[in-house]
Parts: structure tokens; C-alpha cells; sequence
């Protein structure tokens, strides 16, 4: 039986998976489903009393490690410190998975504040830059390895009050596509995951911790989840090594677009 005929669980088993962003979310998600398939993690965020919790549960849900550090993309000591963490706990990296980011406000670029903005920028675009260039060395030491960017349809149609998260996440696929291009012949696998609407903190986060305004984006809709999420990168990251899942757009039923979501009346 060759790589190609394993089942996904042995495909993944044993391999090593870092998540950033790893405290909530996507991440968080990302953690437990991974664990469950037998990797070890390593898992960073700033909040690392957050990013404990998580490493905690995922030790229950598979036979596989967790272990975590701080981390801040939007520093590049900070991911040049993570880095040699990174290093200092194994030789090769078997999956990436640049997940930190998210967006602030919904303000019009004419109302737009340069500390959103400059935060948008540092975490989605200028974060997978760094460490990308940290990770490729060791991403080419492990055979079939893949470098997964999570971005958002938001990089493929532009909305009101969204011009510098889209543009950020339209960063994000471009750096993706120049990815795969340059690391071509390496083995590196090089994907994008852009989700829809999904509730998560996304939202309380980008309304700075207006839960009221948060909860309307998904009243009377059935959204994404970050388990719906966290499976579909569990299923890039496992096929056969001569597969690459180049780019993947995921959401919910009742959205067929940005601007088209089917909403139920509220009870």
C-alpha cells in the first residue's frame, strides 16, 4: 500500500501541524480536529492563557502532542522568537496553517482610522509573510507538506466598509498564488481556505466587543461553523502528497453571496 491508499487518519498521524491564531476560532477548532487525527501541534497566539485551554483539550481528543508559545504576527521579533521555538522542537514542519487575522470596524475608507487599518495589514498580510519565510526551511524537509493561508471571500468581492479587510484578504490569495509559484518543485503544497459567513468571535472582535451589532450579522441565518471550517482543513492537509488544494471557497447554505444571504424571520 502506497501513501496514496492510506486513509486520511494515517496520513496525518504522527505529523506536525502549527496553527497560529490558535486561542479561538478557526484556530481553536483547527486544534481539536487535527488532535484528532493523531498530529502533534504547535499552536500560537497572544493570548496564552486562551491558547492553554485549547492545547489542554486537544491532548484529550487524540493520542498526538500540543504544545504552545506565544505569538504575535503582527511583530516580527515576536515571529522570529516563535520561530526558534518552532525549531527547538522539531526538524521538520509537515503542515503550516497561517490562521491569525480577523478585521476591525466597517467604517467607510472616508471614516476610516489608521490603527485598524495598520493592525488589518500587519496581521493578514504582512503576519503570513513572516511566517511563511520562517516555516518554508522547514516545510521542505517534510514530504508532502502544505502551507494552508486561511483568507475569506472578502479577498474576492469588495463590500461597504470593508475596503481594507478585502484588501488584505486579496493580499492573502495573491501571496498564496505567488507562493505556489516560487515554491514549485519543492514538494510544498500551497493552499487558500476562504470562508464566508461563519460565526465565530469575527464579529465581536471587528465591532470591538459590541455583541448586540455582532449578533444581527447571523440572525436568522444558519452559518458556517469553526468545526465546518477546522474539517475542510483537515481534508486540504490530507491528500495524497502529488494533490494540491489550490484554492477553496466555503459557505454556508443560505449565502450565496456577500450581498445575497437568505435570512428566516426571527421569533
Amino acid at each position: 500500500m502506497g501513501v496514496d491508499d492510506l486513509p486520511m487518519a494515517s496520513r496525518l498521524a504522527n505529523k506536525w501541524v502549527l496553527i497560529t491564531g490558535a486561542s479561538s476560532g478557526f484556530g481553536a477548532a483547527a486544534a481539536l480536529r487535527f488532535a484528532r487525527e493523531g498530529c502533534h501541534l504547535l499552536l500560537g497566539a497572544r493570548r496564552v492563557d486562551r491558547l492553554a485551554q485549547v492545547a489542554a483539550d486537544a491532548m484529550k481528543e487524540g493520542a498526538g502532542t500540543a504544545a504552545v508559545e506565544a505569538l504575535d504576527v503582527s511583530k516580527t521579533s515576536s515571529v522570529t522568537s516563535f520561530a526558534a521555538w518552532v525549531r527547538s522542537r522539531t526538524a521538520a514542519l509537515d503542515v503550516l496553517i497561517n490562521n491569525a487575522g480577523g478585521a476591525l470596524g466597517l467604517d467607510t475608507v472616508a471614516e476610516g482610522k489608521d490603527e485598524d487599518w495598520e493592525t488589518m495589514f500587519q496581521t493578514n498580510v504582512l503576519g503570513v509573510l513572516r511566517m511563511s519565510r520562517e516555516m518554508i526551511p522547514l516545510l521542505a524537509k517534510a514530504e508532502g507538506s502544505v502551507l494552508l493561508n486561511v483568507g475569506s471571500i472578502a479577498g474576492r468581492v469588495a463590500y461597504e466598509g470593508g475596503a481594507a479587510y478585502c484588501g488584505a484578504k486579496a493580499a492573502e490569495l495573491q501571496i498564496t498564488r505567488a507562493l505556489r509559484l516560487e515554491l514549485c518543485g519543492t514538494g510544498i503544497r500551497v493552499g487558500t481556505l476562504d470562508p464566508g459567513m461563519a460565526e465565530t468571535e469575527f464579529s465581536i472582535v471587528r465591532f470591538k466587543g459590541d455583541a448586540e451589532r455582532a449578533n444581527k450579522v447571523y440572525a436568522g441565518v444558519n452559518p458556517l461553523t469553526a468545526e465546518d471550517v477546522a474539517d475542510a482543513m483537515v481534508w486540504m492537509a490530507s491528500r495524497p502528497p502529488h494533490v494540491c488544494i489550490d484554492e477553496m471557497i466555503i459557505k454556508a447554505t443560505d449565502q450565496a453571496a456577500i450581498h445575497k444571504v437568505h435570512r428566516r424571520p426571527l421569533r
